[in-house]
């Protein structure tokens, strides 16, 4: 199967996306002077209205961007945040009837912008304890009711408190059962998690830790990933390296790089989102692992050019394969 039609076939794949939904919010201003209290920039706020998508939040808006259908599944808090980032969910046509409204604060990630564009401060708003035993049942109970839908089951672990061990370990029991890919954008602490999904996608820096070797060569990171590929027992390890693209493993199979296609970056802010959403979706529609990794280096190559948490489409990414020709 070619480029174009795996691309095509986005149209017709339906992904579930689990995990930590997170609301970005953006505050803009600029910077004229510095405070008499503290040596810290003063700025004034002249846009405090702008919200995005974050987490696993973005890794559906992701799916949605790319002409699939994407369900969500995690949990907001009853407070005005929650019903901002419910409403923005539905404006993307994103399926919600697996979130779960909880007493737990909505996660807030607020930038502070200033200074031609750049962030001067992060504040952020979060309950990262474990869901209750209730919540975690009624998130168990949308899986079990409604798995034979998806095509395919993104975990997107921001260690907000919706991922645990016994959840990854009840969707892995699904998956094998209804036959689909379950695949992990990992959190570090959360590496015994992982056990027996189908592929993950950490960044060098996430697989030099979980794999407890200190990268820095080619040698090095070939090691990690060959340990994270066998530790885990499973079936693909994508390892993004930055300007320097990605690595690919497979069991029995050598390792593989991609080039990274990026000509500009901007911002990397949500790139590891676009990342496992285009290899994830890829793989369901019919690509092999290194076809899905070719397919996700270009999406990458787009949103890094972009400011903030992006998307791509099916459009752009076959407007990149064109140009790489």
């Amino acid at each position: 199967m070619n480029y174009v039609q795996i691309l095509n076939n986005f149209r017709n794949k339906s992904i579930l996306v689990v995990g930590d939904i997170i609301l970005d919010h953006y505050v803009e201003g600029r910077v004229d002077r510095i405070s008499p209290e503290a040596p810290v920039p003063v700025v004034t706020v002249y846009r405090d209205d702008r919200y995005n998508l974050g987490g696993a939040g973005n890794v559906a808006n992701n799916i949605v961007s790319l002409g699939a259908r994407a369900y969500i599944c995690g949990t907001t808090g009853n407070d005005d945040r929650g019903s901002i980032l419910n409403n923005i969910l539905g404006s993307k046509g994103i399926i919600t009837d697996g979130i779960l409204p909880t007493s737990r604060r909505t996660t807030v990630k607020t930038r502070v912008i200033a200074h031609n564009h750049q962030q001067v401060v992060r504040v952020d708003r979060e309950d990262n304890t474990p869901l209750s035993l209730r919540e975690t049942e009624s998130i168990r109970n949308y899986l079990r009711k409604n798995f034979h839908m998806f095509d395919g089951v993104i975990i997107s672990d921001y260690s907000k408190g919706v991922i645990t061990r016994e959840l990854i370990s009840y969707t892995n029991r699904l998956a094998k059962k209804h036959r689909k890919t379950v695949a992990v954008d990992p959190k570090v602490g959360h590496f015994e998690y992982y056990k027996n999904v189908s592929f993950i996608t950490p960044n060098k820096k996430e697989a030099s830790v979980m794999s407890n070797i200190d990268i820095n060569d080619d040698l090095s990171l070939s090691r990690a990933g060959k340990r994270l590929l066998s530790s885990l027992n499973c079936k693909g390890v994508l390892i993004t390296r930055g300007e320097e693209g990605m690595s690919l493993f497979e069991r029995g199979k050598k390792e593989q790089k991609i080039r990274t296609v990026a000509r500009d970056v901007y911002d990397v802010t949500g790139a590891g989102d676009t990342v496992i959403s285009v290899f994830t979706l890829a793989h369901v529609a019919g690509a092999t692992l290194f076809q899905a990794a070719k397919l996700a280096n270009h999406a990458a190559g787009i949103v890094v050019a972009e400011a903030g948490t992006a998307t791509t489409t099916m459009e752009e990414i076959k407007a990149s394969l064109r140009s790489s020709k």
